[in-house]
């Protein structure tokens, strides 16, 4: 086995441990929470369906936004996943997850390192069309996740309305379909007791 063959199969390895990497949100039948490599299918699947709702599709690259949302979260890994309503882990979740981003990528022959890292910072920074599509299908899937449950991991930590609205402002820049899907979710939700 030649040397970049090996490195991507480590890659390879390393990020099949994402699938032991378990996240604050229930699965939809509320059995059990999720794990990361879950949520990434989850995530790539829901992407592929609403891509059709993006008013500017001339601007996006579908194949780079599946990209995307593949590699995000495998700085979990190392970081751990960070609840999206933990205001203090949040502060510093960047250098934490940077610090994995780099030392997961590097796994990789450089040049394909370089490349994931590049791909992961621009999702990161939510500059981009294909960043900020990505983004607000990664925010929107806790919502959905925990309107058509019990709404399990927002009642253990007491998560209301305003506070969902306030943390996922970023979906803004979105597409506007998935900004009315989020009021919709958050309605619902609160007529279903899983949100104050």
């Amino acid at each position: 086995m030649n040397r970049r063959l090996k490195q991507q199969i480590d890659f390879i390895l390393e990020a099949d441990k994402l699938k032991n990497v378990i996240r604050r949100n229930y699965i939809s039948d509320d059995s059990r929470r999720e794990n990361t490599a879950e949520h990434s299918w989850h995530t790539i699947l829901t992407a592929l369906l609403l891509f059709e709702y993006t008013e500017n599709k001339h601007e996006l690259n579908l194949q780079r936004i599946v990209r995307m949302i593949s590699i995000h979260d495998l700085v979990e890994i190392e970081a751990g996943d960070t609840f999206m309503f933990d205001e203090e882990a949040n502060k510093k979740k960047f250098d934490r997850e940077n610090q994995a981003a780099k030392k997961i990528f590097s796994l990789l022959p450089y040049d394909q390192g370089k490349e994931y890292y590049d791909i992961w910072l621009e999702f990161e920074k939510e500059e981009t069309p294909d960043a900020i599509f990505a983004s607000s299908v990664d925010k929107i899937m806790p919502v959905l996740l925990n309107t058509y449950s019990k709404g399990t991991s927002w009642r253990e930590a007491q998560i209301t309305a305003e506070q969902v609205h306030t943390t996922l402002k970023g979906i803004k820049k979105g597409p506007r379909k998935i900004q009315e899907l989020l009021e919709e979710l958050i309605f619902m939700a609160r007529k279903n007791g899983n949100l104050t």
